[in-house]
């Protein structure tokens, strides 16, 4: 309390202690105050930590719900097949989601920890993760050993005997390193005759040893097999600390080629020797003097392990700078047997193939045929097609794709068995639902008018109905041509990267090497191994020798010397 001016005492040893007294009883007052303050502080801080672990609570069981449906989706695929295209999407979505859930969980678990941090009343959320898997035993390792204590941090004692050690293992990347091999050479001269005497140069992967096996392999590889354009390598190569333009790939990448083609031509050989055949194609811009123009891009595909066939999984590809048919029926001019494909006119005229030798049999892909059907059963695309917006899926369509589903789950359950086995099963299982469906379809073509769209994927049907009920005569043949398909899935997301192929001559380089590269994954070989250990061996190799280097005999092989070794 202030004193008044009358109230003030007339000596200075009494004015000195009232302002002492005044002065305690304002330091009292600031006190509380700073108290009341650090409470009101404190209380936020404790209520901020509980908002952030509730934050980070709710994020870390939206991405664990995300998880758990992502893996009852995966197994339902898993135990049943892909059932439709619509589940395949939805796969894709859930996995997107799941990424930036996890994400946004493990940013709300770093708030929650930083809140924490400030109060001593609130404990961190800790999100519980799925156990690590353990790190392969090839790995290489490095133990970082920190200096022990040399004196006892209670009593300072020196009398200190190990009990034993805690490690903590982490996961590092070592940056790529570049070394420069000098492979000499030494010149003798005969002091009897002067002449000179020098060993021969080894092979090299390219002229003049610029670039070894293992580095050829890696820009072929990223090239072709990661579609990474070799700007985008020369870019990386630079920061690196190595030059190298990209005209000075490009050179390399066609001294590769031309090195494979023994190869490709082996492969090629074992394709069309196969007794079926799956076929495809897909679009494949090549740069033309003003514009690109859409070439193409064929495949042919022969994988026996759908009815246990003994023959190495092989695809082969060709390029082409348009879709006429002359292309697919110069690459089939030679082969007699079956082709899985859709229903493309130009692979082989009926009346051409007749008149073979050994005529080609057409057996046509029902995933293609349900595919129609399904496109006018999907509600999901209905609602997001404006032009389709509001009309109801049409029920025939709906119903054909059930019919088809039911097919489909018999051939999920006759996958791997032998061919004898797996027509015995049609024919008492799908033949009659294959049946029942071909009269289902003329009966609904009848009374169907000019004006409906079902028409069209079920004429589509009926006016190769021969080739479609070809799965029922022999079991080698496959429902879908999906084998094809998925030879041409990376292409058609690599084509995004490289934008177009440069040239035709471009076009048929990458349809080379996506041949061997495509063949070493179907017969589960790392394609970048194989390609450095093919450039290292292919010159010392005699032609007749030249069979070992296909990707199922490399394998082969290396399991042989690996299991010698050990």
């Amino acid at each position: 309390m202030t004193s008044k001016p009358v109230d003030l005492p007339a000596d200075l040893a009494s004015a000195y202690l009232a302002l002492l007294s005044e002065r305690e009883m304002l330091q009292a007052e600031r006190d509380v105050v700073v108290a009341e303050r650090d409470t009101v502080v404190a209380e936020r801080d404790i209520a901020v930590a509980q908002a952030a672990n509730a934050q980070a609570m709710l994020s870390d069981s939206e991405a664990l719900i995300a998880s758990l449906e992502l893996a009852i989706e995966k197994l339902k695929r898993e135990l049943r097949g892909r059932r439709s295209e619509r589940t395949a999407r939805l796969i894709d979505q859930m996995e997107l989601q799941l990424e930036e859930l996890v994400m946004a969980a493990t940013e709300d678990e770093a708030a929650a920890q930083a809140a924490a941090a400030k109060t001593s009343s609130v404990r961190s959320f800790t999100r519980k993760r799925p156990v690590r898997k353990p790190w392969p035993e090839d790995i290489e390792r490095e133990r970082v050993v920190i200096d022990p204590p040399v004196t006892c941090a209670c009593c300072g004692g020196s009398r200190l005997s190990k009990l034993g050690e805690d490690v903590t293992e982490t996961l590092e990347e070592v940056p790529r390193r570049f070394k420069v091999i000098e492979t000499v050479r030494e010149k003798f001269t005969c002091r009897d005759c002067e002449a000179i005497s020098q060993p021969p140069a080894p092979f090299h992967a390219t002229p003049r040893g610029f670039i070894g096996p293992h580095l050829l392999a890696t820009i072929l590889f990223d090239k072709f097999g990661m579609h990474s354009p070799l700007n985008r390598q020369s870019t990386r190569f630079k920061c690196e600390g190595i030059e190298l333009s990209t005209s000075t790939l490009a050179d390399q990448v066609g001294y590769g080629t031309a090195a494979l083609l023994p190869i490709f031509d082996l492969i090629e050989a074992h394709v069309f020797a196969a007794e079926r055949l799956f076929g495809d194609d897909t679009t494949i811009p090549i740069q033309a003097k003003d514009k690109c123009t859409t070439g193409r891009i064929w495949t042919y595909v022969c994988d026996d392990r759908p009815y246990g066939g003994a023959a190495a999984p092989a695809a082969i590809y060709y390029a082409s700078s348009d879709r006429r048919g002359e292309h697919p029926q110069k690459h089939l001019a030679g082969y007699g047997g079956i082709l899985q494909s859709d229903c493309y006119n130009g692979f082989e005229p009926l009346s051409v193939a007749e008149k073979k030798a050994v005529p080609i049999t057409f057996a046509f892909c029902h995933a293609h045929a349900r595919r129609k059907f399904f496109e006018l059963a999907d509600i999901q695309k209905n609602a997001r097609d404006r032009k389709r917006k509001g009309k109801p899926i049409s029920p025939i369509a709906l119903e054909a794709v059930q019919r088809y589903d039911a097919l489909f789950e018999i051939e999920r359950e006759i996958n791997g068995l032998s061919a004898e086995e797996r027509l015995a099963a049609r024919q008492e299982k799908s033949k009659p639902l294959f049946d029942d469906m071909h009269e289902w379809l003329k009966r609904e073509r009848a009374m169907l008018s000019k004006s409906s769209e079902a028409i069209e994927p079920i004429d589509y049907m009926l006016k190769r109905w021969d080739g479609f009920a070809r799965f029922l005569e022999d079991g080698r043949i496959c429902l879908t041509n999906n084998a094809a398909e998925r030879a041409l899935r990376g292409i058609a997301l690599g084509r995004r990267n490289w934008t177009f192929a440069g040239s035709q001559r471009g076009a048929d380089r990458a349809a080379i090497m996506l041949s061997v590269i495509t063949t070493c994954r179907l017969n589960d070989v790392d394609p970048k191994a194989w390609l450095a250990d093919v450039f290292a061996r292919i010159a010392d190799l005699p032609v007749s020798r030249l069979h070992e280097l296909l990707p199922w005999q490399w394998k082969t092989h290396k399991g042989t010397a690996i299991a010698a070794a050990a």
